[in-house]
């Protein structure tokens, strides 16, 4: 069974130079020493059992390996199944029926003053438009609630643009748990 969970920010979306094939990922996923990889739909998402337990230093060696070997420069954020399970125990919005309008954008630091002063902006310009949108940091994990769509979202287009910072890339609630039942052993 994995026991970390690396997420590649952006590829497979947004035309040429940010395609990567599967098997690739997992070839240079395995070739860095790692056990028990696999991949999880085209988005970027690699499951593992890695060589080391060090999350950044994980997450750096991933960058620079897909980088060397396929060519797509791409942040990587690795989360262990155990913080995994507790990002998703601990959605702010659990009363949403639909899981696929709650993002979790997983962050490799906890968010500094900065940051969770320009979500706390993003979020009342958005509700001052009207918008039934709304985001908070949990930890290191910003969530993100459009019970209208990601898609329609402008809180969602101004938050995946904040920075600079640590790397982060977003991954819908379903995607999340699917991702934490692969881990424990469910069927892909």
């Amino acid at each position: 069974m994995a026991t970390h969970v690396a997420l590649l920010r952006g590829i497979n979306v947004g035309g040429p130079g940010r395609r990567v094939a599967m098997a690739d990922l997992r070839r240079v996923v395995s070739g860095l020493g790692h056990a028990d990889v696999s991949t999880y739909i085209q988005s970027g998402n690699v499951l593992f059992s890695p060589a080391g337990r060090d999350t950044a230093a994980l997450a750096g060696a991933l960058e620079r390996a897909i980088a060397d070997d396929l060519g797509v420069t791409t942040a990587v954020v690795v989360i262990s199944r155990e913080d995994l399970a507790s990002a998703i125990a601990a959605n702010p919005y659990p009363d949403e029926p639909d899981p696929r309008f709650v993002h979790l954008v997983f962050r490799s630091q906890d968010p500094d003053a900065s940051l969770l002063n320009e979500v706390e902006a993003a979020v009342a310009s958005s509700r001052r438009s009207g918008s039934r949108d709304t985001a908070q940091f949990v930890g290191r994990t910003l969530y993100l609630h459009t019970p209208d769509g990601f898609g329609r979202s402008e809180l969602a287009a101004r938050l995946t643009k904040l920075g600079p910072g640590p790397a982060g890339t977003a991954r819908n609630l379903a995607t999340a748990t699917k991702l934490l039942d692969l881990c424990r052993g469910g069927e892909g």
